[in-house]
């Protein structure tokens, strides 16, 4: 049987996690938005500057069809269309419109058949970096790039009934704000510094940007994707 432990950050304790509900807008929907690391999930529970815990829980993944957003047969791109399909709120520019649309409609996954989605979590920097992608404000090797700094991490996302019957929970740790409030927002600096820093660096000519991706209908199996 294969297990694992994970970890869900929140202001209460949650015993058992409630299938279908919760807001539609999340990254990949309406799901149970989790991690493998304790640190994580405790900042995510003091993200509003309020104590919290890491609810702790086990996965019993046997049978479940994953789907891993991360893995080397899907892109920066893929992520960014299933981000653009749930995440409502937007800054407008000139291209970003009919970016989402082009993103959408080359580089979207379905996603309705999978238990679990594993993948980026679209925090303050990570979601200010896609942004500035779709405004055609930064290459997609700079985004590829972002998308790696400050270790913002990555999520475990329970999307199915199924899912939810596979998990059970084991304890509740507490975090205080006064700790990790503090880390998160230190986490969330470093990897914007980083970011400004990349972006002063000259851009190389072939670097692509979403009007060339778009100009050139550049699809999912390109070579220079990858």
């Amino acid at each position: 049987m294969s297990k694992i432990i994970i970890y869900h950050g929140s202001e209460k304790i949650i015993e058992q996690p409630t299938f279908g509900v919760g807001s539609s807008r999340n990254d990949y929907g309406r799901g149970f938005y989790c991690t493998e690391s304790e640190e994580l999930a405790k900042e995510w529970a003091c993200s509003k500057n309020n104590n919290g815990f890491a609810n702790k829980y086990v996965l019993n993944i046997d049978g479940l069809s994953i789907l891993n957003l991360n893995s080397k047969e899907y892109n920066i791109l893929n992520w960014l269309a299933v981000l653009t399909s749930n995440r409502t709120y937007w800054e407008n520019s000139a291209i970003s419109e009919t970016a989402k649309d082009y993103l959408r409609q080359n580089f979207m996954v379905d996603t309705s058949g999978y238990d679990i989605i594993t993948g980026y979590r679209a925090d303050d920097s990570y979601f200010s970096f896609a942004q500035d992608f779709v405004s055609g404000a930064i290459s997609y090797q700079k985004l590829s790039e972002a998308m790696r700094l400050g270790k913002l991490g990555e999520q475990i996302v329970l999307m199915s009934k199924k899912a939810f019957d596979s998990v059970k929970f084991i304890d509740a740790i507490p975090a205080e704000s006064n700790i990790y409030f503090p880390k998160k927002n230190q986490r969330d600096r470093a990897a914007r510094k980083e970011y400004r820093q990349q972006k002063k660096q000259s851009a190389d000519v072939s670097e692509l940007y979403i009007i060339d991706i778009m100009r050139e209908e550049i699809k999912q199996n390109d070579p220079r994707l990858f």
